[in-house]
């Protein structure tokens, strides 16, 4: 079953993929409106979602569906436990600028725990794909988290909380603490979450951090990067990460670094 829906994700994924894509010589032209303050949906995010469950309806009509736009939608049927998490456009802000840094993002989800994620970047048809207790591969090609003992000289990517203004202090105390303190080697803030945990999974960065997600920007990250070997967790080294928004991810000895390093800054978060 999870081979099948995995060939789903990609096919779906994809297809998202060339909508995004068809339509970037009109960005500018594009109708946008902001949800809430610096967040943002396209008429494009729209129409990657549209494709994408119009597949998903189609190939698993039982199944729910968690949407960034659309919502909850599907079954009702409690004893179903499978959930389709979408993001159509992780990296939506990037897209109408024209900064080249997006992608979608798939993950079917069984009674919380994700089974399959796939995120693809249509620009540089990247794609990433995971089952559960199958690995990660990048391109079909197996891929692991760094194997880094510790952040001196950590390359970090994280994402500001620009939903969240009052978390800002604290992430850059935490910023500080992580460059300084602890001497990782650099940071980068990319726009897209999906993408940095995919990067985590593959060893392009050896830790991300970040405030205020929602499910869908990072279910299948969190499985690229567990079955990559590495760890997801809070910024108090929990689990509650996919309810509070609140992540870390990185291999265990990064992870557990990040975490102490974090700490003392929280405060009542």
């Amino acid at each position: 079953m999870l081979e099948g829906a995995l060939n789903i994700a990609v096919k779906t994924a994809r297809q998202a993929g060339q909508v995004i894509l068809r339509h970037l010589n009109r960005v500018g032209s594009i109708p946008v409106v902001e949800k809430e303050r610096n967040d943002f949906v396209s008429e494009v995010d729209r129409a990657a979602e549209a494709e994408i469950v119009k597949e998903l309806k189609r190939s698993y009509p039982r199944h729910a569906i968690l949407a960034e736009e659309g919502g909850q939608m599907g079954s009702k049927d409690k004893r179903n436990q499978f959930t389709w998490v979408v993001d159509p456009l992780d990296g939506t802000h990037n897209y109408l600028r024209g900064f080249p840094h997006y992608a979608v993002s798939i993950a079917l989800m069984e009674a919380g725990e994700p089974k399959v994620g796939v995120v693809f970047d249509p620009l540089r048809n990247e794609l990433f794909t995971a089952v559960r207790g199958r690995g990660t591969q990048l391109n079909e090609r197996r891929v692991r988290v760094a194997n880094r003992p510790g952040l001196k000289d950590a390359l970090l990517a994280t994402g500001f909380p620009f939903r969240q203004r009052r978390h800002l202090d604290a992430h850059l105390a935490m910023t500080r603490a992580l460059l300084v303190e602890q001497e990782a080697e650099d940071l980068r803030r990319t726009g897209s979450a999906a993408l940095d945990l995919a990067y985590v999974a593959c060893g392009r960065v050896d830790g991300f951090y970040e405030f205020g997600l929602q499910p869908w920007d990072m279910a299948a990250g969190w499985l690229l990067v567990r079955e990559a070997g590495g760890k997801l967790c809070d910024m108090r080294g929990g689990e509650t990460f996919m309810k509070s928004g609140d992540v870390v991810a990185a291999n265990i000895k990064v992870s557990d670094a990040m975490v102490a390093a974090i700490g003392p800054h929280l405060g009542s978060l």
